[in-house]
């Protein structure tokens, strides 16, 4: 278990990251890959990530550097996923490629105790090597990650409107406090079941701690492995389930969404609850829950128990139909197979 102990003052600088972190969404992809664990609820971008894989022809550059430097155990290298990720792709890969060397060769050493790595992976201390690293990471993410960019988005929004609440309700321990199953608050300690059964204390002093959503982390939540970075914890995204394969792709959107019903839909952007979304569109509570139960219904919106009212919060494809030029567009959804294949090809 890991324990992360807080201060008055962490409390006050603890944040909630509202963008998805490319890198430590690489690592988590990538532990994926290699897992046939919470293969149901990712089983589209299975499919699709081993297709682009295949097609861009990435699978030996996987197979031969990403999986042993990404291996699904207690350690991968803190270098990896740096804060600066928190900017942008450009930014995060930026900031491999000018990891001091030292740092690099020690943490490859890290990484050799708990798994065989290639004897060449300490060539990756020399920069002009990290560069074909950084180029290597790039391809992967614009082939497996970045079509799933507005899907990542849409929940990390989600849960940041959840979260929110939370915190503007409760304050910070009442966003501790939220964020289970796998995280208790024990005023003043933040219990976190941790990836392999680590067992260790994090002390932030002051520093404060960002939680950061991930779409693809499974299950428990990770941190860094050195106590002197910047404190990150990462965690999973509760589970949605495979997207249901049946949508009314048939009838144009003007047929389900009217002016109201879109007013709606739009309230929903940050989160809102039926009392809200009835003041905002300037409806009834009776006629606000009616055209939520139809856009939830629809696959537009998701409702979330919320203390004692219900949240509604925008579903990935709810999220991509306000984006849409033109309301009249016809929708449909990829359908979802629950392939067991394993391994990269």
């Amino acid at each position: 278990m890991l324990r992360i102990h807080f201060t008055p003052e962490d409390l006050v600088r603890t944040r909630l990251a509202c963008r998805p972190d490319p890198l430590w969404e690489i690592a988590a992809s990538l532990h994926r890959l290699q897992s046939q664990l919470g293969r149901w609820a990712h089983a589209a971008w299975y499919r699709d990530a081993r297709a682009a894989i295949a097609t861009q022809q990435l699978g030996a550059v996987v197979r031969t550097l990403l999986f042993p430097l990404f291996p699904r155990a207690t350690y991968f290298p803190d270098f990896l996923t740096p804060a600066e990720a928190g900017h942008g792709l450009k930014s995060g890969l930026d900031a491999i490629l000018d990891t001091p060397p030292a740092r690099v060769r020690h943490e490859i050493g890290l990484l050799a105790q708990v798994r065989n790595v290639p004897t060449d992976m300490y060539r990756l201390a020399d920069k002009d090597v990290r560069a074909e690293l950084v180029a290597s990471l790039r391809k992967y993410h614009n082939a497996a990650i970045a079509p799933y960019s507005d899907r990542m988005q849409a929940r990390v929004d989600a849960e940041c409107a959840r979260r929110g609440r939370d915190l503007l309700h409760g304050g910070a321990e009442a966003l501790l406090g939220g964020l289970g199953p796998a995280m208790r608050w024990r005023a003043p300690v933040l219990e976190v079941e941790y990836v392999g059964g680590v067992d260790r204390d994090l002390h932030l002093g002051g520093r404060g701690l960002v939680l950061i959503p991930s779409y693809f982390c499974w299950q428990k939540p990770v941190s860094f492995a050195d106590p002197d970075l910047p404190p990150v914890l990462l965690y999973p995204l509760a589970s949605e389930g495979p997207v249901p394969e049946h949508r009314p792709a048939e009838a144009p959107l003007s047929a389900l969404l009217g002016r109201t019903r879109a007013a709606v839909l739009l309230a929903v952007t940050y989160g809102a609850t039926n009392s809200e979304i009835a003041r905002a569109v300037s409806v009834s509570p009776a006629n606000a829950s009616h055209h939520t139960t139809v856009l939830r219904d629809s696959g537009l919106i998701a409702s979330h128990r919320h203390a004692n009212t219900v949240l509604h919060t925008l579903t990935p494809l709810g999220a991509a139909l306000l984006r849409l030029p033109d309301q009249d567009r016809q929708i449909t959804v990829p359908p979802v197979t629950d392939s067991d294949v394993t391994g990269v090809t």
